[in-house]
């Protein structure tokens, strides 16, 4: 299994896109040149792995302590540990996939074609099921955030558990259902089209609802003031500021992935487009990076939840000793 088995998730796209006009896969062994004439930034595969068990271990944490502490028992937190099972998702494929290259480039493990077929779908689906569950659960706490907002005396009779539950299990299996197919049609640039309309879509939803919260948070600010209401305002414009940092990160660390899409349905064979798809490697730490820096910024924004951490893990090393 070479470097070419490092680009999933519309990886098989790419692939396509670039046999049209060679029968070279998009990224060739280290020092190779890909389909496009343009040698691939390379990156050592211990980096991916060592980034993919780092942020696997943080994700797992975080679902740990929110279902441990029943403070965090909350729709709010159970859509975070839902986004930090979408950042697994990442770590988990990235994991295993790695291991896999290494194992066979020591001639420790045997790979049949078959057997690399079925790996590369369950890897696709595995990170399609991951960005469209992260922007379906991003833009559900944004709703939940506007809701608590400016709906706070009502909030517990709309956000029940119930409800929570219920958008939680539509969002996963819409997630697993639509990437299953996108991986079925993974020939088709609609499927890319797709993908990149659910990622704008999704980003003008959020920042839409953002931008009305902050602007009428703060004329509420005054009157919820007057009737001594201020700290139910204030952990929930907290709770909004933490949601736009995650979505910040998302954009920061998926964006680029996503531009690369674009460009491949708008000029593939551009000399410019070309110089930019040799650094996908770069993107793929990007977006490795993005599961590995949300359960920091849920710690360092919530004091309870960095609470439970830090219990965690003082624990663990007492019984490790």
């Amino acid at each position: 299994m070479n470097d070419s088995s490092r680009h999933h998730f519309s990886m098989k796209h790419m692939d396509y896109m670039y046999n049209i006009d060679n029968n070279i896969t998009l990224n060739a062994s280290v020092g190779d040149m890909n389909a496009t004439g343009i040698a691939q930034i390379m990156i050592p595969q211990e980096l991916f792995l060592m980034l993919g068990l780092i942020s696997l271990v943080e994700n797992i944490l975080v679902v740990v302590a929110i279902i441990k502490n029943r403070n965090l028992h909350s729709p709010m937190y159970y859509f975070i540990c839902c986004l930090a099972m979408s950042d697994m998702l990442v770590s988990v494929s990235n994991v295993v996939e790695t291991l896999f290259m290494l194992l066979t480039e020591h001639g420790l493990l045997l790979v049949t074609a078959k057997m690399l077929q079925h790996l590369d779908n369950v890897i696709d689906i595995m990170i399609c099921s991951s960005v469209v569950s992260s922007l379906s659960f991003l833009c559900t706490i944004a709703a939940d955030r506007y809701i608590t907002i400016f709906y706070a005396l009502r909030y517990h009779s709309i956000m029940t558990t119930q409800r929570a539950v219920a958008i939680i299990a539509v969002v996963w299996l819409t997630s697993i259902t639509s990437s299953s197919l996108f991986i079925v049609y993974h020939t088709d640039n609609a499927v890319i089209a797709c993908l990149v309309t659910f990622f704008g879509v999704t980003l003008v939803f959020t920042a839409v609802l953002y931008l009305h919260m902050f602007i009428l948070a703060h004329v509420h600010s005054r009157r919820i003031m007057a009737l001594h209401k201020s700290r139910r305002q204030a952990t929930s414009m907290k709770g909004a500021i933490t949601l736009t940092i995650l979505l910040g990160v998302f954009v920061i660390c998926w964006g680029p992935f996503f531009l690369h899409l674009i460009l491949i349905l708008t000029c593939p064979t551009n000399p410019y487009c070309k110089c930019y798809f040799s650094h996908f490697n770069l993107f793929l730490i990007l977006i490795i990076c993005n599961s590995l820096i949300d359960p920091l910024i849920y710690a360092y924004r919530s004091q309870e939840l960095r609470k439970t951490l830090k219990e965690m893990i003082f624990c663990s090393w007492f019984f490790a000793m």
